[in-house]
């Protein structure tokens, strides 16, 4: 679920939408679907509909009633025709097709007109098609503006860049995990900790009957991004920007912005209010909407922040479209240094999504053999797609 999120309040909303529906429900159902959430977070509509038809439904009897209160409070959607009594009118998009409630007044499922032809049998239960492969951090974004969620960020006016700001917060940065060096006792540890084994036999009278062990401590991997603002950059350059903003909020996350030179922008960006962040990040890079020099950039970052520690073992994001003024040859030589050092180098090209694109710009097609991926982030479901290769979800594209 996305952070911002109150899963407490959502699912006591839900528990009193299904009791007013007539499905019995307790507050105690209602803790139970708070808890499975915060254990196992759904990563689709669909794992979502499962868990809380899971926690609220125990009769076979009660699947339309939930499935009606699923869609009103999840999508936003009532159906007309359970007001006005149609039986044939289509179920909405939130509820299961084939399983409408017969309205008052209208001869039992197991009955039939005569001369009316014989009711077809249902389909399989879940949720719509189309609603299956939605991933959690864009279902808040789906179910509040869909259309803003496929509008391309160089296309926002004002406004809509205030509500891309308060839906960017929404979306949560993970990158893969990594064992560190570090031990940490564990029940069912990986290595039998003989320290703590032998002081515990003290008490036993050199007894070792309980065997203590130990399990090697696990940690997210450190993500630096890497946001070109140069001129041809300019368009999505706010919205971007409010991509770092929300990836620095993480303990182990660095932003850096280039254009004709390098600026670290990870303190600048990191605090509560995004006005002041934002106003400090732009005074901080004097060379914002300047020309393009990604090779420079990326030889400053290897020499000044990369080899000594940074990037060791990191997921590197670099958001650029891949114009070089300079010389191409010094991008290939510079991304080869940084594969040596990362663990995964993610390249964000928000031209990616245009019909026709083709990674011919000098500095794209000189980066492009180092590169575990290639996406688009030109909108938020491209941006999605992005988060998904950075976690190491998705297939990476691997360049011929």
């Amino acid at each position: 679920m996305p952070p911002e999120v109150d899963v407490a309040l959502l699912a006591a909303r839900l528990g009193r939408a299904v009791h007013a529906a007539g499905i019995p429900s307790t507050p105690e159902r209602s803790v139970r679907f708070a808890r499975a959430l915060e254990v196992a977070p759904p990563a689709t509509r669909d794992r979502l509909y499962w868990t809380a038809r899971a926690v609220f439904v125990s009769a076979h009897a009660q699947l339309p009633a939930f499935d009606a209160v699923f869609g009103r409070v999840f999508d936003g959607l009532a159906d007309p025709a359970d007001q006005r009594g149609d039986p044939h009118a289509p179920p909405p998009p939130g509820t299961r097709r084939g399983e409408r409630p017969p309205p008052s007044g209208a001869p039992h499922a197991g009955t039939q007109e005569q001369g009316s032809p014989a009711p077809s049998s249902a389909p399989s239960a879940g949720p719509a098609p189309g609603d299956r492969e939605r991933p959690a951090h864009l279902l808040a974004v789906a179910a509040g503006d869909e259309r803003l969620a496929t509008r391309d960020f160089a296309t926002l006016d004002e406004d809509e860049l205030l509500e891309l700001r308060r839906l960017m917060g929404r979306l949560r940065v993970a990158t893969p995990l990594r064992r560190t060096r570090r031990a940490r006792r564990a029940r069912r540890g990986d290595h039998l900790d003989v320290r703590a084994t032998l002081r515990a036999s003290h008490r036993t009278g050199g007894d070792p009957v309980r065997q203590l062990r130990r399990r090697r401590v696990v940690r997210p991997r450190p993500l630096v991004v890497l946001c070109d603002v140069s001129g041809s950059m300019e368009p999505y350059a706010r919205a971007f920007l409010m991509f770092l903003h929300g990836a620095v909020g993480g303990a182990h996350a660095e932003a850096f912005v280039f254009a004709t030179r390098l600026t670290r922008l990870t303190r600048a960006l990191r605090g509560g209010q995004p006005d002041l962040a934002f106003a400090r990040a732009a005074a901080a890079a004097p060379d914002w909407s300047g020309g393009t020099r990604i090779g420079a950039a990326l030889q400053t970052f290897n020499d000044a922040y990369g080899r000594r520690g940074l990037a060791r073992g990191a997921v590197v994001v670099i958001v650029s479209d891949g114009w070089e003024v300079g010389d191409p040859a010094l991008v290939g030589r510079e991304m080869g240094r940084l594969r040596r050092l990362a663990h995964r180098v993610v390249w964000v090209n928000p031209r990616a999504g245009a019909p026709g694109f083709a990674p011919t710009a000098g500095g794209m097609a000189a980066a492009l053999p180092f590169c575990d991926a290639l996406v688009g982030g030109h909108d938020l479901q491209a941006l999605g797609d992005a988060l998904a290769a950075i976690a190491g979800r998705t297939p990476t594209q691997t360049p011929s």
